[in-house]
């Protein structure tokens, strides 16, 4: 008689598993957690608790051997993690290092990553816009892509239910391309923001506008959030570091732990996910495979419902490894799509200037936030040579600087009381949405696997003529906009980088309403196996040109009630 470890597969078998503890990852496990069903969460990447693990939180800058900057052997060894902006001394230890997690890059690709609990909830730039059916229509009015299943009024709801857990601070700005949520109070506009918002009013009426941009931070009423053990953000903009106040919002410091409060949490860090599996016999997934991080040995687990929030292109990686004799390509795959039509967003150009009015004022303290200069361009209409749009950060401030002059105490004196300030300078980027294509795609390697046997992942994004044409636009309005602002010394600048340094990238396994051509439907399930849900960043279908965690947030959050009351659970 075979001796069956019956007791082993119990102790390995839920009522779900979400794959990935990130941004999107964090909301269904709470979601579902809420809702009295047993989870499971897999992530690949160690274990890291709230204020336990930051070790940098509290540092000032002289604790830090190289006072924050990287040294040379490591921008060396790490040349794609050393672009990103917030890869420094103090938050280096959350980042995926180059040679440690390699894949192939059919054109060039900076894939920034973060293997962790909590994932890149921890390095975020926490800016959260709503997308607006300006956006979800855009596909069906120009023809690229597919159209969305969805429509704003159904994820209105699920925007206001996340907002109001993660806490969002935002003006009630009435626009219908960038649509009001649920704010705590706002961070203002400094005084140059201010007038240069007033100078849009006046040479553009009502189509432009300069507003402060919607973050994920505590800015008041406080006491909303003590129940999760969270405080107001306390503006020292040292975010990537992990905030021990819980200031911003994380998986971290807030999905995972309230999770964790109603005893229906499993966590499983260093599982690194093979494959999903998938039962043939009963048409739908079992249970999802794993490899020990450390000691590379296979073990499954299995659970009634799967949610996959891996991060968009893992989550590719992970569906397409999903493979058996139903589907060979991939689990889901009926159409061969999947993989194909990513997408990222533009933030290749910026521009800066000088402006020498208001010298009467000048900026002190932090702020977890800049301006916004939300789309304008093709939003009820195509009124240039590009499709879509782009978005825009402003920022405004001066630096003080001192009399370098002379030596000893007077010198010293100068250099640690700087009583001069320079112009006010302006700044702003880009955020382009781009048209998600066929030629894009990511997809397995036939020969190089990684150091636990998983295919290694091969990338192609490029920018095309319409993101060429949309960095002339924004170059050319920008200029125009500053220049009747009264701004001087304006300079354009295109840096050329490549495609992943927005770490915004999407599609994949796109929504839609045929399964001929796309995997998920409007509940985010494939469409081939039911009980299979894509609720992160691979699920779009066209990128918009707003910050989109929010929106994974709200669609994790939708799925798991669909899920829950579809299959009757708990």
């Amino acid at each position: 008689m075979a001796n069956l470890n019956i007791k082993s597969k119990q102790e390995r078998t839920f009522e779900a598993i979400v794959i990935g503890s990130g941004i999107s990852g964090g909301w269904a496990a709470k979601e579902l957690c809420d809702k009295g069903v047993k989870t499971l969460v897999l992530e690949r990447g160690k274990d890291v608790q709230h204020i336990k693990d930051y070790p940098t939180t509290n540092l000032l800058p002289f604790e830090f051997d190289h006072r924050g900057q990287m040294p040379l052997n490591d921008q060396k060894e790490n040349p794609i993690a050393n672009r990103c902006y917030a890869y420094r001394e103090d938050a280096a230890h959350f980042f995926v290092k180059d040679k440690e997690h390699p894949y192939v890059q059919d054109s060039p690709f900076d894939w920034i990553r973060g293997y962790q609990v909590g994932g890149k909830s921890l390095l975020w730039a926490r800016q959260v816009q709503r997308i607006s059916d300006l956006d979800f229509e855009g596909p069906a009015r120009d023809g690229f892509a597919v159209d969305w299943p969805i429509r704003y009024k159904d994820l209105a709801p699920w925007y206001s239910h996340v907002e109001k857990f993660a806490g969002i601070s935002g003006n009630k700005d009435g626009l219908p391309e960038l649509p009001d949520g649920e704010f705590l109070p706002a961070y203002d506009l400094n005084i140059v923001e201010k007038y240069f918002k007033e100078q849009l009013k006046k040479n553009y009426g009502n189509d432009r506008h300069m507003i402060v941009a919607r973050c994920a931070h505590i800015s008041g009423n406080a006491e909303r959030f003590q129940e999760q053990g969270r405080a107001q953000c306390q503006n020292r903009n040292l975010c990537q570091r992990g905030c021990p106040f819980g200031g911003y919002f994380s998986s971290n410091s807030s999905t995972l732990p309230w999770a964790a409060r109603t005893g229906n949490l499993t966590m499983r860090p260093d599982a690194v996910v093979h494959s999903i599996i998938y039962d043939e016999e009963k048409g739908k997934a079992t249970g999802v495979k794993i490899i020990d991080a450390h000691t590379q040995e296979m073990e499954e687990f299995y659970a009634e419902v799967i949610f996959v929030n891996a991060a968009a292109l893992n989550t590719n990686l992970i569906l397409l490894n999903s493979t058996s004799g139903r589907f060979p390509d991939g689990l889901g795959n009926d159409n061969g799509l999947m993989g194909k039509y990513v997408a990222f967003h533009n933030y290749r150009a910026g521009i800066t200037a000088d402006y020498e009015g208001h010298l009467d004022y000048t900026t002190t303290g932090g702020r977890p936030t800049t301006g916004y200069f939300p789309r304008f361009r093709n939003l009820y209409k195509q009124e240039t040579d590009f499709l879509r749009g782009y978005a825009a950060g402003f920022t405004a401030n001066r630096q003080p600087y001192s009399d370098q002059r002379g030596i000893g105490a007077a010198l010293k004196e100068s250099l640690l009381n700087p009583d001069q300030y320079g112009p006010w300078r302006i700044g702003s980027h880009m955020m382009g949405e781009t048209i998600p294509k066929e030629s894009s795609y990511v997809a397995l390697d036939t020969k190089e696997k990684d150091k636990w046997g998983m295919p290694l992942l091969r990338i192609k994004m490029d920018y095309d003529e319409n993101d060429e044409k949309m960095i002339h636009d924004y170059h050319e309005q920008m200029t125009e906009m500053f220049e009747k602002a009264g701004f001087k010394n304006i300079k354009t600048r295109d840096d050329h980088r490549a495609p992943g340094l927005d770490i915004h990238e999407m599609g994949g396994v796109r929504m839609g309403h045929d399964p001929k051509t796309s995997l998920l439907n409007k509940h985010n399930q494939l469409h081939a196996v039911k009980n299979v849900y894509v609720t992160d960043g691979a699920c779009m279908t066209s990128t918009a040109t707003q910050n989109p965690s929010l929106t994974y947030m709200a669609l994790a959050a939708r799925a798991v009630d669909h899920a829950v009351k579809d299959r009757k659970m708990s």
